[in-house]
């Protein structure tokens, strides 16, 4: 793959998707072309799976088994595609989120994730992936005062504890691509954070 493939990652509440806008525009005003997208999501198929996802009870394995389903399509479609054409892709989430929810928070199999991994993107990995880093009391407060809860929003303290911890394991198996963001700073603050990781990548 010839472009540049960057995912932010974090828990519910911890203001990452406010600054793939501002991301995505400072990188359009240098000159670079890109695809902003999501996950679940991204497509016409993997955004019928999302509300499926945020909406309908299910239990984990069926969880994990609609979020590979939905990334599937998604890279067939969208990011591998922008990828070969040399284009820069930001996506909100992506694999690491699922070891983060469905392995950390809901007690999946990290062998049984690693499989599906491995048999839905092979090798493709982000070349860099901005985590949001928030305490979860502190992320609780902020998803309470901006919006009302999906499914995944509705879950306790502790799950979100685990999902964080889940997130910092994933940065310690690859602390090349990871680069931590302190979200519990002010909004300047935190783009200032994006700004320098940007800057020391040349990008």
């Amino acid at each position: 793959m010839k472009g540049t493939f960057i995912t932010f990652e974090g828990i519910d509440g911890a203001g990452k998707s406010t600054h793939i806008a501002a991301v995505a525009r400072r990188l359009r005003d240098a000159g670079t072309t890109l695809v902003s997208t999501r996950e679940p999501g991204g497509t016409p198929l993997a955004e019928t799976l999302r509300g499926l996802l945020l909406n309908t009870a299910m239990d984990a394995m069926t969880e994990v088994l609609l979020v590979f389903a939905a990334r599937r399509d998604h890279l067939q479609q969208v990011i591998e595609p922008a990828l070969a054409r040399g284009d820069t892709v930001l996506c909100d989430r992506f694999t690491d989120a699922t070891f983060a929810y469905q392995g950390a928070g809901h007690g999946l199999s990290i062998d049984l994730l690693n499989e599906l991994e491995t048999r839905v993107q092979g090798e493709l990995q982000p070349d860099l992936t901005l985590w949001f880093d928030l305490p979860a009391e502190m992320a609780a407060q902020r998803r309470a005062q901006a919006r009302s809860a999906d499914r995944f929003e509705q879950q306790d303290l502790a799950f979100f504890e685990r999902v964080r911890a889940g997130y910092e394991a994933r940065a310690l198996r690859a602390p090349q691509r990871f680069a931590r963001i302190d979200a519990a700073l002010d909004r300047d603050t935190v783009a200032r954070q994006i700004t320098a990781v940007l800057e020391a990548r040349a990008w």
